[in-house]
């Protein structure tokens, strides 16, 4: 079966995903569904035939290589994480935590 591992994060684990006819190559943005719902990441190792014994469980499919639209939402997303990151370093600050 082919495969293909996609990271979430810089330093994140990898996960396998079905690439279907999509053609992926290195740090490709793609949008896959997970357990957790609709994320982006990126392709950490382009597709490569693996013996079927070798997975664990069947594959979810890449939905789609991630658009310029799918691209800026992420990054405002990561943004919008930053500031709420702040506003909570203050309040746990503010109440002596």
């Amino acid at each position: 079966m082919k495969v293909v591992g996609i990271r979430f994060r810089k330093a994140g684990k990898i996960y396998y995903f079905a690439p279907g006819d999509l053609a992926l190559a290195y740090q490709d943005p793609v949008i896959v569904e997970t357990a957790r719902g609709i994320e982006y990441g990126w392709v950490a190792l382009e597709p490569r035939e693996v013996p079927d014994s070798e997975l664990a469980a069947p594959l979810k499919d890449v939905m789609r290589k991630a658009t310029e639209e799918d691209t800026q939402s992420y990054l405002l997303h990561q943004e919008k994480n930053k500031e709420a990151f702040a506003i909570c370093l203050e309040k746990i600050h503010a109440h002596n935590l």
